[in-house]
């Protein structure tokens, strides 16, 4: 732990730095979950105000194989691997913040999984292939077509975030979305990761989820613009079918946009996903501040451990 720390404020160990910026994470009830490569952490601010955080290890699939890891592939695997993770951390939250002991199994969690993925490919890809199905007649050029049926996905889209910002609860999650990011940036400025410091970033980061997503959709017009006008019952297939290709191309592309933020030109092309984040996110006080803290520097302790650990390995063989 005292090593950890130490690298955290060593604001010279860029190397460090680089090796673990890279951190992502999402917003729970009542809490922050980080994930590192080798690891997630979930911190959660229980009913009595105190946190309670726990650290779990991953095991990457492309370490097994590692075409899995290639460009264009390695995005749907992440994808896959980042809802599984998800849902965990959520259902674990449910648990630290209610103090209840609810417990799903694999099954249970396998079933969320596929109704959500049902739903979203239902609502934002199968819905507005049909509803544009009914004005391809105006639209006889097939590019204009599609860009219609982009444009009526993204519409639902922006929708669908709009809708669920009102509820009650969101909004706080929204604010632990915030507390996640401002944490992060703060690290990758070499800032010291206490609420004073880290106040005064913003609640927006090119490499957020929601920045994602708005990607996956502006791709997938152009990727379907492709195709041309096919039947439509081939237009759904492909609309399904070509979601993998289109999360990997957009993986891609966020990658580029966390790698390049400081060059003006990136900053610009991905400019919309930072005024959406301004929808997922809120600003956060310091109790949610001090929650993202804890679950970081978790997942940044074990992260270490493991390279020491394996530095001292290698040096016995």
């Amino acid at each position: 732990m005292l090593e950890v720390n130490r690298n955290i404020n060593n604001r010279d160990n860029d190397t460090y730095k680089k090796k673990y910026c890279n951190i992502g994470g999402q917003a729970v009830i009542e809490g922050v979950m980080m994930r590192s490569r080798n690891f997630w952490s979930l911190s959660v601010r229980k009913p009595d105000k105190t946190i309670s955080t726990n650290v779990y290890a991953i095991q990457p699939i492309s370490n097994k194989y590692k075409f899995l890891g290639w460009p264009f592939i390695r995005g749907t695997v992440s994808l896959i691997e980042s809802l599984s993770i998800g849902f965990k951390a959520l259902s674990f939250s449910v648990n630290e913040a209610t103090d209840e002991d609810i417990k799903f199994s694999k099954k249970e969690m396998a079933i969320s999984i596929i109704i959500a993925v049902l739903f979203t490919v239902g609502v934002f890809f199968v819905a507005p292939t049909l509803i544009g199905r009914s004005f391809q007649a105006y639209f006889p050029n097939s590019f204009v077509y599609n860009l219609l049926e982009g444009l009526i996905r993204i519409a639902f889209f922006l929708a669908y975030i709009l809708i669920i910002s009102l509820l009650k609860d969101i909004r706080r999650l929204f604010q632990y979305h915030g507390a996640e990011h401002k944490t992060i940036s703060a690290f990758e400025n070499n800032d010291e990761l206490i609420p004073e410091k880290i106040r005064k970033y913003p609640t927006l980061h090119m490499r957020c989820g929601t920045n994602f997503l708005l990607i996956v959709m502006i791709v997938a017009i152009f990727v379907f613009a492709l195709l041309g006008k096919p039947p439509i019952y081939w237009r759904i297939i492909s609309r399904i079918v070509l979601i993998p290709v289109i999360a990997g191309i957009s993986y891609e592309l966020l990658k580029i946009a966390g790698k390049f933020t400081d060059n003006k030109f990136v900053y610009i092309l991905f400019y919309p996903g930072l005024i959406l984040q301004k929808i997922t996110t809120r600003q956060p006080d310091d109790s949610q501040i001090e929650v993202a803290v804890e679950s970081f520097k978790k997942v940044l302790e074990a992260e270490s451990n493991k390279q020491a650990k394996d530095s001292k390995e290698g040096c016995t063989k």
